[in-house]
C-alpha cells in the first residue's frame, strides 16, 4: 500500500537523480568528437613554402640583434595581402613599432587572413590576440625572439603541436636546387618558370634558370629541340633526387591567363632565342602554351602528379575552367587543382566530378582565404567527388602560420563533417574515416612513395635539428 514513507523515498530518489544529472559534465558534441579525432591524425601536408631555418624571410634587425619577432611572424602570414602592416625599421624597439602597428588589426578581426593566426598565438604562447594588452604584446615579442634562437622550435611546432608527419615543400626561391631543408620535407619540383624558357634573360637567379642548369651539366641549348631535351633531363634528375610532385602556377607574379592552347611546334619555335622585348604578347604566349603541354606530357611520363595553383590571382584569368582542354586531352596526367579554385569552388568540384579518373582537388589555403567558403566547399565536394580525391595543405611560410592554418583546417573540416552527421544522415564513423582520408590517407594513396618516409608510430625518429643548408 502506497504511504507517506514511500512518497518521501520516491521524492528523494528523484531529487538525487536530478542532482546527479545536473552535476554530470555535458557530453561532447559531434563536432567536438570529430575535431578531437582529426587532431590525433598525423597529417600529410601537401603544400608549404618553408625556407631553411636561418633564411626565413621574417628575420629582422632588432635592438637585440637579428632575429624573429612579432612583426616577422605577421609579415610571414597572409595578413598583409589585404591589410596594412606597419613596416619594421631596422634596429628599432618593439614599443616604437607596436605603438603604431597595434592599430593595423582593427578592421581585420573577422577576416580569415587574420583569424587563422590566432590559434598559434593562443595555443603556442597562451595569448588571446583579439584582446592583447601592450604588456602581453611585449612579452609575446620576447618569447618569439627567444624561440627562434633554436630551430628545435620549428620541429616542435610542426611535427608535434601541429601533428604533421610529412610536408610537401615548394621551394620557389630555388626551384632547381632539388634539395629539402628538413627531414620531414617532401621535395616538389616547381616547373612554373620553365614555360618562359624562350630566352635566358627571363631568369633572374641561377637556381631558377634552366640555362644555368644546362651549363653546369655541359648541355647546349641552341634550339627549341635542345630545350625540350633539357626539360626531359630536368624531370629525370628531379625524380632521381626525390621529387614526387610538380607545382605549376602562373609566372611573372601571377600575370598570365590559365588558357593554354595546344600550339603547333612551328609557332613556338619562332619565339625561341628572342628576348621578351623582341616578341609580341601572342608570340610569348604561344611559346608558353606549347611548353605547358609538354610539361603535362612529362608529368605523365615520369609519374609526377601536377599540382596546379588555381583561383585567387589574376582574378580575370585564373578560373580553373580554362584548364579543361588541357585536362581532357591528357588523361594519363594526374592533375591536382589547388586552393579549390577560389572563388570558383563549384566549378572546381565539377571538373573533378567530370574527370574523376585523373583529377584531384586540394583545399590547401582555402580555409585561410575564407573559412566560410571552405566549410561550404567541403559539404559540396563530398556531395560530388569521391572522398579519396580531396586533400589539404597549410600553405604556410613559418611554423606558427603552418600551425594556425592546420588547426583552422581541422576545425573547418570537422564542422562540415559534423553537419553531415547531424543533418545529413552520414554516420560518425564514416565522417571520421573521410576526415582521415583528407588529412592523410589520400596523399598516401596518390603518392605511395610517401609510405617509405613515414616515421611516426613506426619506431622511427626524424633526425635531430641541425643547421641545414
Amino acid at each position: 500500500m502506497f504511504n507517506f514513507r514511500s512518497m518521501v523515498a520516491l521524492l528523494l530518489l528523484a531529487t538525487a537523480t536530478s542532482v546527479s544529472t545536473f552535476c554530470q559534465s555535458p557530453q561532447p558534441t559531434t563536432y567536438e568528437r570529430i575535431e578531437t579525432y582529426l587532431a590525433s591524425i598525423p597529417a600529410i601536408d601537401t603544400h608549404d613554402h618553408l625556407q631553411p631555418f636561418d633564411e626565413l624571410p621574417g628575420y629582422v634587425e632588432t635592438s637585440r640583434g637579428r632575429g624573429m619577432n612579432l612583426f616577422g611572424l605577421w609579415r610571414l602570414s597572409y595578413f598583409s595581402s589585404t591589410n596594412r602592416l606597419t613596416p619594421w625599421k631596422p634596429g628599432e624597439s618593439f614599443d616604437a613599432w607596436w605603438g603604431e602597428a597595434k592599430n593595423d588589426f582593427s578592421n581585420a578581426r573577422a577576416t580569415s587572413f587574420y583569424r587563422y593566426m590566432l590559434p598559434a598565438f593562443q595555443d603556442l604562447y597562451g595569448i588571446d590576440f583579439d584582446h592583447i594588452t601592450n604588456e602581453q604584446a611585449r612579452g609575446l615579442d620576447d618569447r618569439i625572439f627567444e624561440n627562434y634562437r633554436d630551430q628545435r622550435w620549428l620541429y616542435h611546432v610542426i611535427t608535434e603541436r601541429a601533428n604533421i608527419e610529412l610536408m610537401f615543400n615548394d621551394p620557389y626561391w630555388a626551384r632547381l636546387d632539388f634539395r629539402t631543408a628538413y627531414p620531414f620535407g617532401i621535395l616538389v619540383f616547381n616547373v612554373a618558370n620553365l614555360i618562359r624558357g624562350f630566352h635566358p634573360s627571363e631568369f633572374k637567379t641561377p637556381l631558377d634558370s634552366p640555362y644555368e642548369f644546362a651549363q653546369k651539366r655541359g648541355l647546349r641549348v641552341d634550339s627549341l629541340d635542345d630545350y625540350l631535351a633539357l626539360l626531359d633531363v630536368m624531370f629525370r634528375e628531379a625524380k632521381q633526387r626525390g621529387a614526387i610532385s610538380l607545382k605549376m602556377a602562373p609566372v611573372n607574379g601571377y600575370e598570365r591567363t590559365y588558357q593554354f592552347d595546344n600550339v603547333p611546334k612551328e609557332r613556338a619555335a619562332r619565339a625561341f632565342g628572342k628576348s621578351r622585348s623582341a616578341l609580341t604578347a601572342q608570340e610569348a604566349k604561344d611559346f608558353e602554351d606549347f611548353i605547358m603541354w609538354r610539361l603535362v606530357e612529362l608529368s605523365a611520363k615520369y609519374d609526377l602528379p601536377m599540382q596546379v595553383h588555381t583561383g585567387d590571382l589574376p582574378i580575370r584569368g585564373c578560373n580553373p575552367m580554362f584548364l579543361i582542354n588541357l585536362i581532357a586531352a591528357n588523361p594519363h596526367t594526374k592533375f591536382i587543382l589547388f586552393h579549390g579554385g577560389f572563388p570558383w569552388v563549384a566549378e572546381t568540384g565539377m571538373i573533378a566530378m567530370a574527370y574523376s579518373s585523373h583529377v584531384w582537388v586540394d583545399s590547401v589555403w582555402l580555409p585561410t582565404l575564407s573559412y566560410a567558403t571552405a566549410k561550404r566547399t567541403y559539404a559540396e565536394w563530398l556531395d560530388e567527388i569521391p572522398s579519396n580525391h580531396i586533400m589539404w595543405g597549410a600553405d604556410g611560410n613559418s611554423p606558427e602560420a603552418i600551425y594556425g592554418a592546420t588547426v583552422y583546417l581541422r576545425r573547418c573540416l570537422a564542422e562540415a563533417l559534423a553537419d553531415k552527421v547531424d543533418h545529413g544522415g552520414l554516420s560518425e564513423d564514416l565522417a571520421k574515416k573521410i576526415g582521415k582520408q583528407i588529412l592523410r590517407d589520400n596523399a598516401l594513396e596518390l603518392f605511395p612513395e610517401l609510405k617509405k618516409r613515414l616515421w611516426k608510430d613506426k619506431g622511427r625518429m626524424i633526425p635531430p635539428p641541425v643547421a641545414l643548408r
